[in-house]
Order: C-alpha cells, then structure tokens, then sequence
C-alpha cells in the first residue's frame, strides 16, 4: 500500500482547507459589505467540500485503507474525524457491519426501509411538495448527528441505540474501550470550539467552522442515501441474503467535479464493497476492470444529483421482477417521500 500517495492526498485537502480559511479570516473583512455578504456562502460551500473530502480521507483509515500499519490509521482517523465532531471507532465498527451486511433487511445498520406496517402515521402528510420540502431540508442538515445520537434512520435494536454509548446494543465488549475514545476526541474538539466561542465569538465560529460542518454532514447523509437508494436495487431478507448479493446492491453515481474532490468515493462505490480495504487512488483502476466482469450487475446511474435527489422526491417505483432462487424474499421499493427519518415506503414481495 504506498502511504505516500495517501499522505499527498491528505496533505493537499489540508493545505486547500487552510488556505480558504486564511484568506476567509484575513481578507473578507476587508471587502465592501455587498462583496463580504457573498464571499462567506462560497467560502463555506468550498471549505465544505474540501472538508467532505477530508472526511473520506478519514473514512480509509477506518477501513484500514491507509496504510499498513492499524495503529497509524486509527491515529490519522482519529484526528480527522474527532475534528469533524465525528466519533471514530463509534462509527468505524458500526459502518464495518453495514459494509457486512449492506442489503439486508434485518442487520444493514442505515436507510433499512420500512415494510408497510411499520409506516407512521404522520408519513401521508409529508407525501406532497411541501413536505418533501421539509423532509429534505432536515434530513440533510440534521440527519447525520441524528443518527449519530439517536439511530435516526438506522436499523431498530431491541433497545436505545447511540454512537457515543460504550454499553449500546451496536457494540461488543471488546469495542467499548475504543468507544470512549472516540468520545474523549469528540469532547477535547468542543472544548477548543468552546474557547473559539469565548475569543473570537459565537457568529466567526458558525461561518468558519459550522456551517462548513454543515455542508460535510449533508453531503454525508446525500451521497450515503443515493449510493443505496436506486428503483434497480433490492433489499433481500434472510433467507435470500448473502455478502456479494449485497455488496453489488449499491449504484454509482457522477458528481461531476466533486467526484475528484471527494476521492471518486461516489463513483467507485460498487468496487468499495466489494474491496473495502482498497485504497481510493486505485478505486477507479478497479471500477474499469470489474465492469464487464459484473455485466448488468454493475450499476450507474447518470441522472444528476440535483434531478435524482427531486426524482427521489416525487416518483413512485415499483420495480418488477422475482427471485432466481426463492419467492417471497426479494424485496423492491415503491418510495413516495425523499429520505424522511421515517420514510413512507411500501414493499412490494415479488
């Protein structure tokens, strides 16, 4: 594994993401009060993005990816999520089993669809353009510390799950010390942001640093729920599920420019499952070998991101189809409401 392309990579995100805060922070306030007002949203939708890409970097290290030595990545993973407000080990073991169990109904760990009877009653009031509205806006500014703190949108344990709690459901005994690490980092980050607070002020925090937080968090939740959300995608139950049946239950997508920002994450996500450990600079080299490998069970989608996140919103889809092998087990989504925390979706046992 050559730690040197990784390192460049890790270095050339933080060198753009300190250079945007340094001019932000030594030059904005500079510039006439129209200019000023214009320069922050763009300095945070950048800063953003680079800050996604920073996470991605982290994101390697959780899957050991980053170099070969364990310690040197959880070291790096650490640091970098820690500084993303991002519990690292938490979020490493839980995300290790939705790479384990990516499609299953029962034991994938996020966006587990809901079967019909477990629809709530507040779902058909959200099923017009307002609500969609409402739904999106939440889920991809409050979605992810969410899940983080509350398992919104994760799959149901038998008792109160969290990514901050040692002694949850999600974790083995042997993880739990690693878990209050994470919470350690997490609470060394907010209290230097406390102090950032008290010196510099609360409204040169939430430009410098929240809202571009804010931007990474949506990114989050939008390239996570597009990658596993897809009318060609199957969730299988027990009976039908296996790894690779799983693992090939993602899509890739295009994000245009982003996709290099973002290490090509969103469009090499089939390879990622089926080679998890693979560092991202080959993801690419591996995507064009597999395809004609996989045939039509590799997916892409080229619908923009703007257009299949409305699509998402507004379309119903009822995918038709049955089981090679059994019936009753396959199951397709017919969705009618956008990422909802508790999404209005109806399933269909082909």
């Amino acid at each position: 594994m050559c730690t040197l392309r990784f390192e460049m990579s890790f270095i050339c995100d933080l060198t753009i993401a300190f250079y945007l805060y340094y001019v932000a922070t030594h030059y904005f306030h500079l510039l006439p009060s129209p200019l000023s007002f214009l320069a922050w949203p763009i300095y945070e939708a950048v800063q953003g993005c680079i800050l996604t890409g920073v996470w991605v970097i982290a994101h390697e290290c959780g899957h050991h990816a980053f170099s070969d030595y364990q310690l040197l990545d959880d070291i790096f993973g650490l640091v970098l999520h820690s500084g993303l407000l991002v519990p690292y080990f938490s979020w490493k073991y839980s995300h290790r089993r939705h790479h384990s169990n990516t499609g299953s109904l029962d034991r994938d760990e996020v966006f587990v669809p809901k079967k019909k009877t477990g629809i709530q009653w507040y779902s058909e009031y959200l099923d017009n353009p307002l609500g969609r509205v409402v739904t999106i806006t939440i889920t991809l500014t409050l979605g992810w510390p969410l899940y983080l703190a509350l398992n919104v949108s994760g799959r149901p344990y038998e008792r109160f799950a969290c990514h901050f709690d040692p002694y949850g459901p999600i974790y083995s005994d042997r993880e739990r010390l690693q878990i209050y690490v994470s919470d350690a980092g997490i609470l060394a980050i907010c209290y230097g942001l406390y102090h950032l607070v008290m010196a510099k002020g609360l409204a040169w925090v939430v430009c410098v640093y929240g809202v571009p937080l804010l931007v990474v968090n949506g990114f989050l939740v939008l390239i996570t729920f597009l990658q596993h959300t897809h009318p060609a995608l199957p969730h299988y139950d027990s009976s039908e599920w296996d790894w690779l049946r799983g693992a090939l239950a993602t899509v890739d997508r295009d994000y245009g420019i982003l996709k290099q920002v973002f290490h090509n994450i969103t469009d090499t996500h089939v390879a990622h499952h089926l080679f998890s450990t693979m560092p991202h600079y080959h993801a690419m080299e591996a995507t064009k070998a597999i395809k004609p490998i996989l045939g039509e069970y590799y997916r892409f989608d080229e619908t923009s991101i703007c257009q299949g996140n409305v699509e998402r919103g507004k379309r119903v889809y009822l995918c038709g189809g049955r089981s090679k092998y059994r019936e009753q087990s396959v199951f397709l989504v017919q969705q009618s409401v956008v990422m909802t925390m508790s999404p209005r979706l109806l399933w269909t046992s082909l």
